[in-house]
């Protein structure tokens, strides 16, 4: 049942979106009227919070029952005894997920109101705290210590420094102000610190702010079954393409018992600078991450260096992650999405030059995964038959673990190759929420089994290379 309005788009992407979801492959095996049901049901669920909150051990420091019992621990003192159960994945074993409790549809609203930006809402509603930053607007006379009611400004309409706003807001649960409404609005410069401490948000989950950083990394689940995909090995060269903030890239490393090289490449310096910290933060020593355009990584002539980084000769990765830029409509929660129709269509191309250098720098033999985290099928399924279609040496595989549905139709490929290819499609499952109550009442494996379609939008595919030339 929905708490929030389906997910906005401008209306030309809409219309774009309306024709992929009722293509016409699509609607000869599902009829129109379950094509167009499972079409709404997804703009329902990309509204709301993915069901669980998954969170990856790092297992080059600690074992997934140690961690498991320190962040029940942890759970259990930030909801005050409340007993919600960490999960072990069994398909996934460095995954631990926390059921999420709400919506919480009887909480009382207060009179004292703070606005905060859409993707500061997006983060309270999974876990986190109001950091100053995300705050846009408060009442009058908010002091410290006082009770307010948290709203999304989700449409981005609302002035900084405002005392009220009557425009569309979303509540997200009630918090205690840390700071009063002049030393947010400062006029000595822009505070960091927290701003309001939830203490009754609408859909509970864990804030993991400082709680065990070297050991847990928030992920999302698909983002999780990327890397073990991949499955790389000790002492292989791994090319990680596109690898900001680090999450696949400190996974490949982990997997690989930091043996071996993972090459983290992102053409953005203060992401690069990121990759460098979460890698040091999980102390592995096998990351080398570089500020570079991967469209660009591809050495034309011999080089007589001993340079270590891009560009890169040809055939010269064991594995490629290819974790595309994309029009990321597959993000949970998003109740307003922004991009316009030629910002959502200019990645296809782009894609398309990544995945055209990630081939050329592919060992014969190895092994590329192509992945997004997006809904659209010029982005997945498209890019999947172009590929096979322009490079004959590439042959789709079977992924294991495979706990995503099987691609959409709509692209041209056959069943057989539909079965192969991995997306995470959150209308799989009825939007539902979870109270103490039916937490309680459930099955583990039911538990698992919500967790595996109640998650991001996302989309895996994974090819190898033959040897023949």
């Amino acid at each position: 049942m929905s708490f929030f309005p389906q997910i906005s788009f401008q209306h030309e992407v809409e219309e774009y979106l309306t024709k992929v979801f009722r293509n016409n492959e699509l609607i000869t095996a599902l009829g129109t009227q379950k094509a167009e049901s499972k079409y709404q049901s997804l703009l329902s669920h990309l509204s709301h919070p993915p069901g669980f909150t998954t969170v990856r051990v790092n297992t080059h420091l600690a074992s997934v029952k140690h961690m498991k019992k320190l962040l029940y621990e942890e759970i259990q003192k930030q909801f005050k005894g409340l007993c919600v159960p960490v999960l072990e994945h069994p398909k996934l074993q460095d995954v631990l997920l926390i059921p999420v409790i709400g919506p919480r549809r009887d909480l009382k609203k207060h009179s004292s109101e703070v606005i905060v930006g859409a993707h500061c809402g997006y983060a309270v509603l999974r876990g986190a705290h109001v950091y100053v930053p995300g705050i846009i607007s408060t009442s009058r006379f908010m002091k410290a210590g006082d009770l307010v009611s948290v709203y999304s400004d989700i449409e981005g309409k609302c002035k900084r420094g405002a005392k009220e706003f009557e425009g569309v807001k979303v509540f997200l649960g009630n918090g205690i102000s840390e700071l009063s409404r002049s030393e947010i609005f400062s006029s000595s410069g822009p505070l960091n610190g927290m701003g309001i401490r939830m203490i009754e948000p609408v859909y509970l989950s864990p804030s993991f702010d400082n709680v065990l950083p070297s050991h847990l990394f928030l992920q999302n689940l698909p983002s999780v079954v990327v890397s073990h995909i991949l499955n790389p090995q000790p002492g292989e060269r791994i090319l990680d393409m596109c690898a900001a903030p680090g999450g696949k890239t400190t996974h490949l490393a982990t997997l690989m018992h930091d043996q071996g090289e993972v090459i983290a490449m992102d053409k953005i310096a203060n992401k690069v600078k990121k990759i460098k910290q979460n890698a040091e933060l999980l102390q592995l020593n096998c990351i080398k991450a570089f500020c570079y355009d991967g469209t660009k990584a591809l050495s034309a002539e011999k080089r007589e260096d001993e340079q270590e980084g891009p560009p890169f000769l040809p055939e010269s990765f064991d594995r490629i992650l290819l974790d595309a830029p994309c029009s990321g409509m597959g993000q949970r929660p998003n109740m307003a999405y922004s991009l316009t129709l030629k910002e959502v269509t200019s990645y296809q191309p782009l894609q398309r030059k990544l995945f055209t250098v990630a081939v050329k720098l592919l060992k014969p033999g190895g092994v590329l995964v192509y992945s997004t985290c997006t809904i659209t099928l010029s982005e997945n399924e498209e890019q999947v038959a172009w590929a096979l279609k322009t490079f004959p040496c590439l042959q789709l595989q079977p992924q294991e673990p495979h706990i995503g549905g099987e691609g959409m139709r709509g692209a041209g490929l056959s069943l057989d190759q539909l079965k192969l290819l991995q997306r995470f499609d959150p209308s799989a499952v009825t939007l539902q929420g979870m109270d103490i109550n039916s937490l309680q009442d459930s099955r583990e494996d039911d538990l698992i089994s919500l967790a595996n379609k109640d998650c991001i939008g996302f989309f895996i595919a994974k090819f190898i290379k033959s040897n023949s030339k």
